[in-house]
């Protein structure tokens, strides 16, 4: 749900060209003692709706919120929202607080929830699918049927089908209501967003840094407890390491594998190391040139034979990234280890030659494998060593392909595709498995980054929300991700720990339970 220095030179020529794009105010208080963190550009404008990768996400999330929000171990809470009560197995009734406002200091009212989710889905914004549950729904349609006004603080939810998990995926971001202004220009308000969470925004210096204060008009839970955040985008994490040493840096999430050996005698105990609600692994396009139909599934699970996780893990990582056997994360309810078929994930270089050079028989691969990843992060080494195993096994000229950000990385898949394998992550949106499978390989669906399709794992994905017990629910995810290990779309790596630190100027620094500090609960004096 992915950075570059300041050369003051550069900033005053873009300036007095107009080319440097600022929103909120031109002149920022010096006087705002923000709490500094790592982060990345947002791929594209502040929209809850349209948002679905980390860099944007985490400035989202602190600038929205919705009806619930999770606390810091997952548990969802009311935020905008006074009660939710459910009438029967497919309808909602919300009943909003009272007197909550937009940080502009207009009512938010049912009709802005309403309104906004209509709009996200007649418009087809990257969030649309998260919609799917909800009584009419479908790709364009202008009104879902399911959703009617009853008064300012009240709305009901009617969805097509009954869906045990939909009070925890309203819990994401992308729920979040918008003023009637957002819908007027939705591009100007992603630069500008009027917002509805604890902080807005004070100025976004792109492919450098933003800025967000505190919001005053929200009264909510999440209440900040500092005067606000500045996300600083560094084109390589060691520099950001390198600042938090230096006490130029606050809070950062991602310590560089460099410092792994060294970080916590370095922070003086100012640090984190725990599991969390993710992912990483790598994806491969169905329709890319040397993996498509049976050729391309043998060559997938080959690759997959064919790389180390536990050495590189160990080598590369100290042991903080534990070997992916499923698509999901084991923090989460219902997880599963015993997989039929996640041998596939496992390090066994004779079968892996083998299935490579069945794939060989039914059509040569040409050229050599690409690894695209994104290099302001620390994704190089990994890179490296993943590419390496894979030649030494197999045969073949694999090697990494660095973008400078993760902006340009995802704007190269979304533009042109990317050939080959890339990386790819996923931080949980909600606490479910259902989050980790359904937006990343249901057909069609925005996140579906190789643009699998099988009507069978779609199928089953809807019994598992449809399910009546918690039990038949993960018995039908078990089964959709077997379906997923034999067509193997997407190549499971580690499960990565959040290893982090933060500096002696702030406190009540913690990490939640999908890897994002809680940044509203940090103090600074």
């Amino acid at each position: 749900m992915r950075r570059t220095q300041k050369v003051m030179a550069v900033i005053t020529a873009l300036a007095l060209s107009g080319g440097l794009v600022s929103c909120a105010s031109s002149d920022p208080s010096t006087e705002i003692n923000y709490v500094s963190v790592n982060g990345t550009e947002p791929q594209r404008g502040l929209i809850p709706g349209d948002t679905n990768e980390n860099g944007g996400g985490r400035v989202v999330d602190m600038l929205y919120s919705g009806l619930v929000y999770f606390d810091e171990t997952g548990v969802a809470q009311n935020d905008l929202a006074e009660t939710i009560t459910q009438d029967n197995e497919t309808t909602y009734k919300v009943t909003l607080r009272e007197g909550i406002k937009f940080s502009d200091g207009s009512a938010i009212t049912a009709s802005d929830f309403v309104d906004t989710w209509n709009f996200v889905v007649a418009n087809g914004l990257l969030n649309t699918s998260f919609f799917s549950p909800i009584k009419g729904y479908a790709e364009g349609v202008e009104t879902l049927e399911g959703l009617k006004v009853l008064d300012d603080r009240t709305f009901t939810i009617e969805l097509g089908q009954p869906d045990s998990e939909f009070t925890q995926r309203i819990g994401y971001y992308g729920f979040a209501p918008m003023p009637a202004s957002a819908r007027e220009d939705i591009d100007a308000f992603g630069e500008n967003p009027i917002s509805s969470g604890p902080y807005k925004l004070e100025q976004w210096d792109h492919n450098m840094e933003l800025r967000i204060v505190a919001n005053e008009n929200y009264e909510g839970p999440r209440k900040a407890q500092n005067d606000g955040l500045k996300y600083v985008f560094y084109a390589q994490n060691d520099a950001a390491y390198s600042d938090l040493l230096a006490g130029n840096l606050d809070v950062l999430d991602l310590i560089p594998p460099s410092a792994y050996t060294t970080y916590e005698e370095e922070l003086g105990g100012r640090s984190v190391n725990q599991p969390a609600a993710s992912y990483l692994e790598l994806s491969i396009r169905m329709e890319s040139p040397n993996f498509e139909g049976e050729a391309g599934t043998l060559r997938r699970k080959a690759i997959s034979m064919a790389i180390n996780r536990e050495e590189i893990s160990q080598e590369i990582f100290n042991g903080t990234y534990t070997p992916a056997v499923d698509f999901t994360s084991p923090v989460l309810e219902g997880w599963n280890a015993e997989l039929a078929g996640n041998d596939v994930l496992t390090f066994q270089p004779e079968k892996a030659r083998e299935l490579w050079d069945k794939a060989e028989a039914i059509e040569p691969f040409e050229g050599e494998l690409q690894i695209s990843y994104n290099a302001d992060v620390p994704n190089r080494d990994w890179v490296d060593a993943v590419a390496n195993s894979i030649s030494n096994e197999l045969g073949v000229a694999a090697v990494g392909n660095p973008f400078p950000d993760f902006k340009s990385f995802r704007d190269a898949y979304r533009t042109t595709g990317l050939d080959g394998a890339y990386r790819t992550a996923w931080f949980a949106d909600y606490p479910s498995i259902g989050n980790f499978l359904g937006p990343n390989y249901t057909s069609g669906v925005a996140s579906n980054d190789s643009k699998y399709s099988n009507p069978e794992f779609d199928a089953l994905i809807a019994n598992a929300a449809a399910a009546s017990t918690k039990e038949e629910t993960f018995v039908a995810y078990a089964q959709a991700q077997e379906l997923l290990l034999s067509d193997l779309p997407a190549i499971p790596l580690w499960y990565p720990n959040v290893v982090g630190g933060y500096s002696e100027a702030v406190d009540n620094v913690s990490v939640n339970w999908k890897a994002i500090p809680v940044y509203w609960a940090i103090t600074k004096e």
